[in-house]
């Protein structure tokens, strides 16, 4: 049975996914708010973990993705499931990936990912990865939303559904918020 792809994503309620865990995670364009999401971190994460990652699941990610994850999540230990799951990870400049199971995509994205999306195995997750997300999003490969909503206005930065966007409607399957006042939502 061909497997599905999944995004898990934290936006801000203006929509920016920009560097939601530390201040220098992503300073493109000039972003200076990073960090956004510190204050809501242990509530989510709970939440993501029963939720999103109880399952077995592959990671599908970008390589400024991978490169920040990969050194974090490696000295995490194998109790993390993130080591245990394959990386498939889209790069054309890295030729060497040191988190284990971790196997590089490169060439035409739309095709590869289509091709993994054939292929039988766990759910493919897209974590962070926003030029990815939207490659993903012109050519209609994501089947599921998982999003979650902080109660943090940023402003400018790089938003989930940018320009561009191919209207589709979407149907709300789970929601619930944490103590802290975020909210999950996840949409197919």
């Amino acid at each position: 049975m061909p497997r599905e792809l999944a995004i898990l994503t934290f936006q801000t309620l203006d929509g920016v996914m920009q560097a939601p865990r530390l201040p220098d995670e992503d300073t493109s364009g000039g972003f200076t708010r990073g960090g956004w999401a510190d204050p809501y971190w242990d509530d989510v994460m709970k939440q993501v973990g029963r939720v999103a990652m109880a399952e077995p699941y592959d990671l599908l990610l970008g390589r400024k993705t991978y490169e920040l994850f990969a050194p974090h999540f490696s000295a995490a230990g194998d109790a993390n499931p993130m080591n245990s799951a394959r990386k498939y990870v889209v790069t054309s400049t890295l030729s060497h990936l040191d988190w284990n199971n971790s196997v590089p995509l490169s060439g035409d994205v739309a095709q590869e990912v289509k091709a993994l999306k054939s292929q039988d195995g766990p759910l493919l997750q897209v974590h962070g990865s926003w030029k990815l997300i939207q490659t993903l999003l012109a050519e209609d490969l994501i089947d599921e939303f998982r999003i979650w909503s902080f109660p943090v206005l940023v402003g400018a930065g790089k938003r989930l559904f940018g320009e561009g966007v191919m209207p589709r409607a979407l149907r709300l399957t789970k929601s619930d918020t944490t103590p802290s006042g975020a909210t999950m939502s996840i949409y197919r």
